[in-house]
């Protein structure tokens, strides 16, 4: 005479072992489901990283073109504008270029010197190769008129298109 258990697998087992493929199947589906959360945990880590990267490439690159933007010289003006158009790309490069000749006389004609005291940014948004970021810098302009200094105060939004690796600038505006 058999007692408990064994009388469950005996007559499972009478009857074609039906109760092991059940767990089997149940096992497979769990190590199935398993696989498939371990694969996008991974790739939620990896994208994860990638955007990480990107923020921190965005944000210097909208830092450096900022800084460039306020810290013309007019001994050096040529240099600053082609700094700032580096920096930059599509129309808003196109417009700077056209631009440089005004803003090298000015520049020249006030005997102006421009000096950042601090720079901060964020990134607004982050989308694959278009980010938009902000940029608030505080700066120290000279002339023989104001030769102690007079501080200014610049915000800029730029959109930021990633063009062959490097982020530029595609779009800019003043934030009030």
């Amino acid at each position: 005479m058999k007692y408990g258990a064994t009388d469950a697998v005996d007559a499972a087992a009478s009857r074609g072992g039906g109760g092991v493929p059940i767990a089997a199947i149940v096992l497979g589906v769990l190590a199935a489901a398993l696989a498939v959360a371990t694969a996008f945990a991974g790739v939620r880590y990896w994208s994860a990283d990638g955007d990480s990267g990107d923020r921190k490439d965005v944000l210097q690159s909208a830092r450096q073109t900022g800084v460039n933007l306020a810290s013309i010289d007019y001994r050096t003006v040529q240099q600053g504008v082609q700094r700032v158009t580096s920096g930059m790309t599509g129309d808003i490069k196109a417009q700077w270029a056209t631009q440089a000749k005004q803003i090298a006389d000015i520049a020249t004609k006030s005997q102006s010197t421009s000096s950042v005291q601090q720079v901060r940014a964020g990134v607004v948004s982050l989308d694959g190769d278009s980010a938009e970021v902000l940029v608030s810098i505080s700066a120290t302009t000279t002339s023989p008129k104001v030769p102690n200094g007079q501080p200014r105060y610049y915000r800029f939004a730029m959109d930021m298109t990633k063009v062959k690796g490097k982020w530029l600038v595609s779009k800019m505006g003043m934030v009030p």
